[in-house]
């Protein structure tokens, strides 16, 4: 159920007034439909805001099982926020806000997103997942690319509502698989504090995630254990390779890298040395991180869907958080 807004009305209005308008007719929403109805959708940005592409919003469900789909969303013009709440919800709660996978090219928002989010509520925290736009460096040249500015937009404004969604702002993390995981290893590695005389309250914000959860990550755009293929949907067939450096997360390790928690199968198409290199990194930075591999699993295994040893890593996730004091 998305929040009755209309678009056309909001296109004129400033930014702040958006997101207050937004998030109040979202919490409207809710108590008119009760603790059951589908968790509310916020739009990202003001919609006249955002450099639209010629292809319409494409989903497939790839799914056998009506009970359980797996949809796949290509072409994303206008980038939201799901939040799923955890009940009961008698104190601040962490949040997560999570980044489907897909290479660059889609997302598995089903299997690396909704599903996710309802598992994180299972265990206490808030899952807001992040419906990103894909990157189209022909469309944004001399810009960041978008998902690296709807996934610093979703933290900041996580954190913006957080009093509203009674979360705890400074228990924000970013969760992400595969390319997601690359682009919140990414937003691990490039944050600012935000701009105190933004006219948008929101840009106002940190974008730095206090913790982050990365599922069989892309993490290095170069030498030979660079993902290709992320690495053109995400820059372009020819990107200039000065950036190969600055979108590999493990040479951006610093000391303010947020703490992390990692996970992968060493028969990953995705070479294992992502996760080996982005850990390794963060231990010479003296950042706290966790990292769990397992012998089988292959790619893609979300919370462990197919079964076999990687089925428990959702486990020892949680594990982690509660002696990292973020779940408490």
């Amino acid at each position: 159920m998305n929040c009755p807004i209309d678009k056309r009305k909001l296109s004129q209005m400033k930014p702040a007034l958006i997101a207050l308008l937004s998030f109040a007719l979202c919490v409207a929403s809710l108590q008119r439909h009760g603790a059951a109805a589908e968790p509310p959708v916020m739009n990202l940005w003001p919609v006249t805001s955002l450099t639209r592409i010629p292809d319409e919003e494409k989903i497939t469900d790839r799914s056998k099982d009506p009970a359980k789909p797996d949809r796949a969303i290509r072409f994303v013009s206008d980038p939201t926020i799901t939040i799923y709440l955890p009940e009961p919800q008698t104190t601040p709660t962490p949040a997560v806000v999570i980044c489907p996978g897909g290479g660059y090219h889609g997302l598995a928002v089903d299997k690396e997103g909704h599903d996710v989010a309802r598992w994180l509520n299972r265990i206490g925290i808030a899952g807001v997942v992040l419906k990103y736009r894909l990157p189209r460096p022909e469309l944004s040249e001399g810009q960041t690319p978008w998902p690296m500015q709807d996934a610093w937009r979703a933290i900041r404004m996580t954190r913006s509502d957080a009093t509203q969604w009674n979360i705890d702002p400074a228990r924000i993390g970013i969760m992400g698989f595969s390319a997601g995981g690359h682009l919140a290893a990414m937003t691990g590695v490039h944050f600012d504090a935000g701009r105190p005389d933004a006219a948008d309250p929101i840009d106002r914000v940190t974008s730095r995630p206090d913790f982050l959860i990365l599922g069989y990550p892309v993490i290095t755009f170069s030498g030979a254990v660079a993902h290709k293929g992320s690495r053109a949907d995400l820059l372009g067939k020819s990107p200039d390779p000065k950036l190969f450096d600055y979108y590999s997360a493990d040479l951006q390790v610093t000391p303010q890298t947020p703490p992390a928690f990692i996970v992968q199968a060493k028969d990953d198409p995705i070479k294992v040395e992502n996760s080996i290199l982005f850990h390794d990194a963060m231990e010479r930075a003296k950042v706290p991180c966790e990292m769990q591999l397992y012998e089988k699993g292959g790619h893609g295994f979300g919370l462990g869907v197919h079964g076999g040893e990687v089925a428990d890593w959702p486990a020892r996730c949680e594990a982690w958080l509660k002696r990292s004091g973020i779940l408490r």
